[in-house]
């Protein structure tokens, strides 16, 4: 009878720590950078969502998988020094340096890796933005518009686009609900697209996400991500 009552007691804290994980207040959390991670959203939500629109992809979901980015970004921007990475990308290529650029936070290799791969289902208008990496003379040349584009939250979004559009032909994604999509996009951004679903979806629950300059407590990315979409999904 003892060892009944401790088992239910043990499950009963168990399922009470998961409630308690399940509702973490990120806002709380984040604090200023959350503001003004809000603030760049709601500044720039207009010419966003045409974005969006125009490529048939929700905007709560693309706006959900980059958040956390924009909260890292808010909290990182007067600390970064990004000058000789990219003078180190532009010469001698991503092994040198790889290193988050702008307000999406996105490297020079991701972007490398989707204008080679630009989905066929993006808006003419949008894939216009990205010349072909054949096109350039000199490599160093394309470097130097990848860092251009990296540095324009226009061309960002349309990065952005390309991801959610490359995702959904290359891992077969279109029978998750949007919450299921939030969580699976939001890790294979900020985890790469170049390995299987299984090993995307085995990140999931990953504690990897930190906004400080300096180690402290890690959170799950799409955490982060789906409790931005909850409170914005009907935007």
């Amino acid at each position: 009878m003892n060892k009944l009552i401790i088992t239910f007691l043990l499950l009963a804290a168990d399922i009470l720590n998961q409630g308690f994980s399940q509702t973490i207040d990120f806002i709380k959390i984040f604090g200023d950078n959350w503001d003004k991670a809000i603030s760049f959203e709601k500044d720039n939500r207009e010419w966003m969502k045409v974005i969006t629109e125009r490529n048939h992809i929700s905007y709560p979901v693309a706006v959900a998988v980059i958040f956390p980015e924009l909260i890292r970004y808010s909290a990182l921007r007067e600390k970064m020094e990004v000058s000789l990475l990219k003078t180190l990308y532009i010469n001698l290529g991503d092994t040198y340096a790889d290193f988050s650029v702008g307000v999406f936070q996105i490297k020079p290799s991701f972007a490398e890796n989707l204008r080679k791969q630009l989905p066929r289902g993006m808006s003419r208008r949008d894939r216009g933005s990205f010349r072909d990496p054949s096109s350039f003379s000199d490599v160093s040349d394309f470097r130097k518009d990848i860092v251009a584009g990296l540095e324009d939250p226009a061309r960002e979004m349309k990065y952005l686009v390309a991801f959610i559009l490359l995702c959904e032909k290359k891992y077969g994604i279109s029978y998750m609900d949007e919450e299921e999509k939030v969580r699976f996009l939001a890790t294979a951004y900020n985890y790469g697209i170049k390995g299987d679903k299984e090993s995307i979806l085995a990140m999931e629950p990953k504690k990897y996400f930190n906004a400080k300059l300096f180690k402290t407590e890690n959170y799950c990315y799409s955490d982060v991500a789906l409790f931005w979409y909850k409170l914005n999904q009907h935007k």
